[in-house]
């Protein structure tokens, strides 16, 4: 993917997926209101719960965010 935040890529894959924010934060177990603010980047998530979002849609945390150095 280009450049683009977090939240905006943690949007396409739950679209992709065709989860709703409730199922998404059922399935990493956290709030369906923890999902929006991610989604809003309003909230950065702790490693463990970023491995989990990165495991339900079988990607790498790194497909995740952007590590380059500005």
């Amino acid at each position: 993917m280009t450049e683009m935040e977090f939240a905006e890529r943690l949007k396409r894959y739950r679209k992709a997926q065709n989860f709703t924010q409730q199922e998404l934060a059922d399935l990493v177990g956290v709030s369906r209101q923890t999902i929006m603010q991610l989604e809003r980047n309003r909230y950065n998530p702790s490693m463990l719960l970023a491995y989990s979002i990165a495991r339900v849609f079988d990607v790498t945390i790194e497909d995740l965010f952007d590590f380059r150095e500005v």
